[in-house]
């Protein structure tokens, strides 16, 4: 029974620890920019894109596809940034989480 005690505190303390760092993922940032700081975007470390920036000398009717592209390449990057560091963030939570009978 002492190590379904020491289990259950274990997975209480864990939870507290996740919710903690999902708040600060929350309000982390990173940065990430495209077509030589044309575009640039920002995003939470909880996946979520707080602003794009665009330079308006970067704004051509005429090439609106080179926009598109750039715009999404620097959101793609952003979004990658956040997950490994979210990943990172969460992994140094789980690491220590040792379940009797798993592995």
């Amino acid at each position: 029974m002492s190590s379904i005690g020491k289990l259950m505190k274990q997975a209480a303390r864990a939870q507290q620890q996740m919710e903690q760092i999902q708040a600060q993922l929350a309000a982390r940032t990173v940065e990430a920019t495209s077509g030589g700081g044309a575009i640039k975007v920002i995003a939470k470390c909880d996946g979520n894109i707080a602003s794009i920036k665009i330079d308006p000398q970067a704004l051509n009717p005429a090439d609106v596809q080179l926009l598109e592209d750039m715009i999404l390449s620097a959101v793609n990057q952003a979004l990658s940034q956040a997950k490994e560091i979210s990943n990172a963030e969460m992994s140094k939570v789980t690491s220590g989480f040792n379940l009797p009978g798993l592995m």
